[in-house]
């Protein structure tokens, strides 16, 4: 990065509730990256364990306590707090790869055009052992290209083209996001590096198999009326 001159400012933004057990690595893992970015911002939607005060002892940390309820709330609490003309997304239970920032953030300062990047996830068990119901088992065998928060880096004017995130979803809310930027015709690219450690265990709210679906469903009706309504005006 040292090559590279007006590189931007980025905010972090990490949401989590009672996340004790893997907070610490999630943050750890934002300074494997020879960039550091001007804020993380912990979204805390009102745990009752010790995830304020692990998240306290990190340098840069700020805790947001969470105003409203649900994940696409979070995020754009996080959002609308943030200072950095790139904002980036963890979940308190996954792991950025070492350089992860360095190499999303270079490749958007030599491609100014593009408003977004994501890379590819490697999924991972977590050590208590079997996927949990709903979790599809061929993710684990090779990396795939990462559509979700965790991988994405993003200019912040982005959320005033696409907007934010919809709080009708309770899951899948990036999966909508996605559409309405991919239907918007918003300029991106999927970066071939694996940057991102999706931990599987039982908690993960995105494993929920029948509310997922649901909502998946819903993101894809949402996008064809989309395009079915841009056909109609042309």
């Amino acid at each position: 990065m040292d090559r590279l001159s007006d590189v931007p400012s980025v905010s972090v933004i990490v949401i989590v509730k009672d996340g004790e057990a893997f907070l610490a690595g999630a943050l750890a893992s934002i300074f494997e990256s020879e960039l550091k970015p001007r804020e993380i911002l912990v979204v805390d939607a009102g745990s009752r364990d010790r995830t304020a005060e692990i998240a306290a002892g990190f340098p840069l940390v700020t805790v947001v306590p969470q105003a409203s309820r649900g994940i696409a709330n979070a995020y754009n609490e996080g959002i609308a707090h943030a200072c950095g003309e790139l904002i980036a997304f963890l979940s308190h239970d996954d792991l950025w790869l070492p350089g992860k920032l360095d190499v999303q953030v270079e490749y958007m300062v030599r491609h100014p055009h593009l408003l977004y990047t994501v890379a590819m996830v490697e999924h991972f068990l977590n050590a208590s052992g079997d996927p949990p119901p709903g979790f599809r088992r061929e993710l684990l065998d090779e990396p795939h290209p990462g559509m979700i928060m965790e991988t994405l880096v993003a200019r912040r004017r982005v959320f005033d083209l696409v907007g934010g995130f919809d709080p009708h979803y309770s899951v899948s809310e990036d999966t909508d996001w996605f559409a309405r930027a991919r239907d918007a015709g918003i300029p991106m690219a999927i970066l071939p590096q694996v940057l991102l450690k999706k931990r599987i265990h039982g908690r993960n709210a995105t494993l929920e198999s029948n509310a997922t679906n649901k909502f998946l469903l819903r993101a894809m009706r949402s996008s064809i009326a989309r395009k079915r309504a841009a056909g109609h005006r042309r």
